[in-house]
């Protein structure tokens, strides 16, 4: 865990302050609505189709007990008790008076938290592997890079009014658990025998009205200059990115216009440009933040452990758990243990107060006081010890939080949807809700293994179902709402931009569309064949015809 220094909480406190007169003024009048949007979406507020909702930074998804505990605390006296975990790696409110928006910032800050650039035309939260730092085939733990592009990033004050809002992922394994051919910049972290330690850089790719993988645009960038190619990328965009219409302003519009040459080579004149002014402040930078992580000693174990291995031969649905959510660990003895917020028939992403503080709690005890958020809407354990996993699984099992199906059909991405914001077509909750019960039937899911469902409310695609196996898009027809389904998406490192069907489903529909392309799936698959790789291999047409006949 990164530990906050004066400095960090120097910059947090100073923004509560200003924030807090602004609130103020907005609440007199002083300040209109629009005059106060700016400010308010600098620091994470913004206007729901309700009420004001407040999104937290959780930086590259990374969690102590004590923030947990904290956020817990903050949903039971704030908000309506429970909070929700989003695709950037982020937890936000969707209740909270905006009168209370600067006490809750001021709780945050307590525990080395804050909520700035979660919203706006800048450089949003930079996410990573939630596995960093303990995924056995990873190269490093990529999350003091990511930090150190946090701080680099945050109120920059040539960045902090982009064309267009900004992301970057960083990734240090080879599986990519990060999306990072679906973000404006996507850091690959590798080693070159000649060349040392640096980063393969994806420019350009995004989901939304025009889906986009992002290509490469270096190779390798060398660790030492990461940085100064990150701002002469941005430099290029912050010059040429349209601020005259909002639907063509992202950096993947102006890559794909211009031509990934084009754009490479002025990028590569910039960054000739940077690089004499360049000094090593981003390796003792490096060094500097690496020295405020605190590295979990672990306890010297054999890789099996007895109690453990009885518990997976007693208890059926324990070793089910294990089968499904628990991952291995670099380290002999521990595993990471995934904590899945998608009960069957619940809302993705959810999480009340009390289960908060149990995850607190277990991480504490049992897991050297780590908690990761992934971009699935889930929590992981990264650091726990098989001996322990038994009796962290009776505790989750207890809260409604042990339900085995990481990558399977329910464990379902899903936007908020018509439920709460202003800018959906359609709901997205309770379509996710009703798929979900579709596959509670006892040994289905099992059957059908990995599938990556994701379902976004409108075209802006925050449920990225561009990069789902099976996607579904919100759409308005006529003031009906009706869903789109694509197939054959994947945000890993095969990324690939799923395809629409045909003609749109109303909301009873497209429950029977999934079922449909499930069933049909199975009908087709060789042995131990993934739903994708059948996708991949057959193509649309049996599907298409599964779904709406022969022409």
């Amino acid at each position: 865990m990164y530990r906050y220094d004066d400095y960090d909480q120097t910059i947090v406190r100073q923004r509560i302050n200003d924030f807090r007169d602004a609130v103020e003024r907005r609440l007199s009048g002083h300040l209109s609505e629009e005059e106060f949007k700016l400010i308010r979406q600098m620091n994470g507020v913004y206007l729901q189709l309700h009420a004001y909702m407040l999104r937290v930074a959780v930086p590259y998804g990374s969690l102590d007990s004590r923030q947990m505990h904290k956020l817990a605390h903050i949903a039971r006296t704030y908000d309506k008790g429970y909070g929700h975990f989003t695709t950037r790696q982020n937890i936000q409110y969707n209740w909270p008076a905006l009168r209370d928006m600067p006490d809750i910032l001021e709780e945050l800050a307590a525990v080395d938290m804050h909520a700035i650039q979660t919203s706006g035309n800048l450089i949003r939260n930079v996410t990573a592997d939630p596995y960093a730092g303990a995924a056995a085939e990873e190269l490093d733990d990529p999350r003091p890079y990511a930090e150190l592009i946090r701080q680099w990033s945050t109120l920059h004050p040539e960045f902090s009014f982009l064309p267009r809002k900004f992301k970057i992922a960083v990734n240090a394994s080879a599986t990519d658990r990060a999306a990072v051919k679906f973000h404006d910049i996507g850091l690959q972290l590798k080693n070159d025998p000649q060349k040392g330690r640096g980063f393969s850089v994806v420019v350009g790719g995004g989901m939304g009205r025009t889906p986009f993988i992002g290509p490469i645009l270096r190779e390798f960038v060398p660790e030492a200059q990461i940085l100064t190619y990150l701002e002469a990328v941005l430099r290029s965009y912050n010059e040429l990115g349209r601020r005259d219409n909002a639907f063509k302003a992202r950096i993947k519009i102006l890559v794909h216009e211009l031509g990934k040459e084009a754009f490479s080579e002025m990028v590569e004149q910039e960054f000739a440009r940077l690089l004499p002014t360049a000094d090593d402040l981003p390796m003792r930078e490096l060094a500097r933040i690496r020295s405020q992580f605190i590295t979990p000693t672990f306890d010297q174990l054999p890789d099996q452990n007895e109690d453990y291995e009885q518990a997976l031969k007693t208890d059926d649905a324990f070793a089910h758990w294990v089968a499904v959510n628990v991952v291995p660990h670099k380290q002999p003895g521990y595993a990471i243990a995934y904590i899945s917020l998608k009960p069957y028939g619940g809302i993705p992403g959810d999480i009340s107060a009390d289960q908060m503080d149990l995850v607190a709690d277990l991480a504490q005890t049992a897991g050297h006081d780590e908690i990761r958020a992934t971009h699935a809407q889930n929590l992981v354990l990264p650091h726990v010890r098989k001996r322990d996993l038994y009796t962290v699984w009776q505790a989750l099992d207890k809260a409604e939080l042990a339900t085995a199906n990481l990558d399977r059909a329910s464990d379902i991405i899903a936007c908020p949807g018509l439920d709460y914001c202003v800018l959906a077509n359609a709901r997205s909750i309770p379509i996710a809700q009703e798929i979900s019960k579709r596959f509670a039937a006892k040994g289905r899911e099992d059957l059908i293994g990995e599938l990556k469902i994701k379902i976004s409310g409108c075209i802006n695609a925050c449920g990225h179902h561009h990069a789902g196996h099976i996607g579904i898009l919100g759409v308005d027809r006529k003031g009906e709402e009706m869903y789109q389904l694509t197939l054959g998406g994947s945000g890993a490192e095969d990324a690939s931009i799923g395809q629409i069907t045909g003609r749109g489903f109303d909301e009873a529909g497209i429950v029977d569309a999934v079922d449909t392309v499930v069933n049909t799936y199975l009908g087709h698959r060789e042995t131990d064949e993934t739903f994708l790789e059948t996708y991949r291999r057959l193509g649309p047409a049996p599907f298409k015809e599964a779904l709406y006949g022969t022409a």
